[in-house]
């Protein structure tokens, strides 16, 4: 797989270099900041770009932004924002066009799961940290949300990837009682029900961009 890195933390960036060169990935190009990372993707075109969100030159959300141009003149390009921070306004955008991955970066830690993150995107899927959507689920409740209180819970419990088989054990419902609330989860955020990983992200993407307004 070509990769772009867009990190301006020289000791990070060289980190992930390393370790994406040692697992078989091409490293063909490097960006200290936003400008970088999209002349740096047009010039290569890459299978997948890692960025971080906050860049150069004003260290707010400029990957973020550079992200959001590259995905809109490359739809096929997988793009996995890395972070510190918890950033939506690009985010909720980039992951409803699939492949697209947010990860705290501390997630790079664990190699395999990071690795697998990054096929799974550049194949066309999304890969949402757990810990950043339950951070955002946390701060963006409101009492306006279209959901019950129980489906909130049940939404929280998706977006750390759990299966219904998964939730109904944690809520101590029965199976069919989590399908059912899925189901009506799905049709309050204007999506089809699904077990689907990419409709279940969407779902809680779709519910934190409501809950932003």
């Amino acid at each position: 797989m070509r990769i772009v890195i867009g990190e301006d933390s020289a000791l990070f960036r060289e980190g992930l270099a390393s370790l994406l060169t040692d697992s078989g990935h091409d490293v063909v190009a490097r960006a200290t900041d936003g400008p970088g990372v999209l002349a740096a993707i047009r010039a290569h075109r890459p299978d997948l770009a890692l960025v971080d969100v906050r860049m150069p030159p004003d260290h707010t959300d400029d990957g973020a932004r550079a992200a959001a141009q590259a995905r809109a003149e490359f739809p096929e390009l997988g793009i996995v924002l890395l972070s510190q921070h918890v950033e939506t306004r690009h985010s909720v955008a980039l992951v409803t066009s699939g492949r697209f991955g947010y990860l705290l970066k501390d997630r790079v830690l664990d190699v395999d799961d990071f690795m697998d993150t990054l096929e799974r995107v550049a194949a066309g899927g999304s890969a949402l940290d757990p810990e950043v959507v339950a951070r955002l689920l946390a701060v963006r409740r409101e009492p306006a949300s279209p959901l019950t209180p129980r489906e909130a819970e049940v939404l929280a419990l998706m977006a750390e990837g759990r299966t219904n088989a998964g939730i109904a054990r944690r809520l101590w419902l029965t199976a069919r009682t989590v399908e059912t609330h899925v189901s009506s989860i799905m049709a309050k955020l204007g999506l089809s029900a699904s077990d689907d990983d990419h409709r279940r992200v969407l779902a809680v993407l779709a519910y934190l961009d409501a809950a932003a307004r």
